[in-house]
């Protein structure tokens, strides 16, 4: 759980430039692992698969709702 949430926030600020493998392995996870998280992250909408620059992955950005009473 915590390497999920470690690769998910290094995802985010990776913005595209190393590939999902890669980006595992800065943090010390080997490619059977990383592919675990990814596939765990994309179950969980978390993620995206987008052909985006050198990494196949983009973060979800959540939206903010507005607020229907005011």
């Amino acid at each position: 759980m915590e390497n999920k949430n470690r690769y998910f926030r290094a995802l985010v600020r990776n913005k595209g430039l190393l590939n999902e493998i890669d980006l595992g392995e800065k943090l010390r996870l080997d490619e059977n692992e990383t592919r675990e998280i990814i596939a765990q992250l994309l179950s969980e909408h978390k993620i995206k698969y987008v052909e985006n620059k050198g990494c196949n992955y983009s973060n979800i950005k959540s939206t903010k709702r507005k607020n229907k009473n005011g």
